[in-house]
């Protein structure tokens, strides 16, 4: 079956994490995407590592699969006119250079859109095009500091922490990936196409939610919390006997009682200090170190069957080999192994979305540097071998 964007060209300027992470969900969804590197270098992750698969970095495998790779040298003349031919035959053009510099290439929004209105463009920076930050740089750890990730994480009486991924990042790239697909949309309705302007610290501002919600109530900032709830207990992870954790999270009164069911406890359930949500709140510090030491008793595993069997939300903290070693991960095709030219058989996060009538999947690996070259100006742009020839001499391509 055919994926749900099949006959969508995406022409992808992006480079490091946030525009490939996005470009890749539309591969993904079955979007053509070209990406354009810069010749001899490519994108800034073919050198990040170690780890490198025969020479090929893990960093850039985990996020340019179903792409095609073009080398352009948009500072010359003749890089930008192959960059405009690309452009007329596209639905989406995706970029997060720092703002001035798609001006400066001549390769801006209203440029491009006068060759083809219908052109959705999509631009990804730090801070966005407008304001007094616009012209700052960043990388996502800044993103998450200023946009309250990091003021929330961590344990209290500690400095704050860094999500373990770089989120900021990749729900930047979520955003674009939401808003390009409203954009076809409208283009259905309107026959036009438009620039759509994505922030890293908008996004990362906006997934604040009850914590700005409480905050916005009450005035007070949040504080770290490790990983307890401010406004549900008890919800957090618990040590076990074996040294391993265990996450509990206990929505409402009644999975509380049969929580307390479960670990032998029915009078807590009882206890008016503990028989509301809001008590709990309010009396953490008095049942908490109870849980603490009750969860000691038994094994993770133990635990788990336990609460598992009375209906009790809970799951193991995982490591990334637990991760892809997991039953269910594993039946939702979460894990998928395909070959890659240079490096081999390897690994690669499945595709989280399903559908029923269309079929997202990764129909090529990543590519090397430059690899579809001859066929994107050759079968697309009608560039004969003697011109492509030519421009690669030139360095153009």
């Amino acid at each position: 079956m055919p994926g749900p964007l099949e006959g969508i060209r995406v022409l992808d300027l992006s480079r490091v994490l946030t525009g490939p992470f996005c470009s890749m969900l539309l591969g993904d969804l079955g979007a053509e995407v070209i990406k354009i590197e810069i010749p001899k270098t490519g994108d800034d992750t073919r050198q990040w590592g170690p780890p490198f698969l025969n020479g090929e970095s893990a960093y850039f495998l985990c996020i340019n699969r179903n792409k095609k790779s073009v080398t352009l040298d948009l500072g010359k003349e003749k890089g930008r006119e192959i960059l405009y031919a690309l452009a007329e035959k596209s639905d989406i053009l995706l970029e997060n250079f720092r703002p001035g510099v798609t001006q400066r290439l001549q390769a801006n929004y209203q440029r491009l859109a006068s060759r083809n209105p219908r052109l959705v463009y999509c631009s990804i920076t730090s801070y966005g095009h407008t304001g007094e930050y616009r012209d700052r740089l960043a990388y996502d750890i800044v993103l998450q500091a200023m946009g309250g990730l990091m003021g929330i994480t961590g344990e209290p009486g500690r400095p704050p922490v860094r999500i373990g991924v770089a989120l900021s990042d990749i729900g930047a790239g979520m955003y674009a990936a939401i808003a390009i697909l409203a954009a076809l949309a409208w283009r259905e309705r309107s026959g036009k196409g438009q620039w759509i302007d994505i922030s890293l610290l908008d996004c990362t501002v906006s997934w604040m939610t009850y914590m700005a919600a409480n905050y916005f109530g009450t005035g007070i900032s949040p504080e770290r919390m490790g990983s307890a709830h401010p406004t549900i207990v008890p919800y957090q992870c618990f040590e076990t006997l074996d040294g391993q954790f265990i996450t509990l999270a206990v929505g409402n009164d009644k999975l509380f009682r049969n929580f307390c069911r479960a670990i032998n406890r029915d009078r807590l359930a009882d206890d008016p200090r503990f028989s509301t949500n809001p008590s709990r709140v309010n009396n953490r510090e008095q049942l908490i170190p109870m849980l603490e030491e009750l969860f000691k008793q038994k094994s993770r595993d133990d635990w788990l069957n336990v609460l598992t069997e009375a209906g009790v939300p809970a799951g193991p903290v995982y490591s990334m080999q637990q991760v892809f070693s997991d039953p269910q991960v594993l039946q939702r095709n979460m894990l998928v192994r395909i070959r890659h030219s240079t490096a081999g058989e390897i690994s690669q996060i499945g595709i989280p979305m399903k559908f029923s009538d269309t079929n997202p999947e990764i129909k090529s690996p990543p590519p090397l540097l430059g690899e579809h070259v001859n066929e994107i100006l050759g079968k697309l742009l009608g560039y004969d071998g003697k011109r492509i020839a030519e421009l690669k001499s030139e360095g153009v391509v």
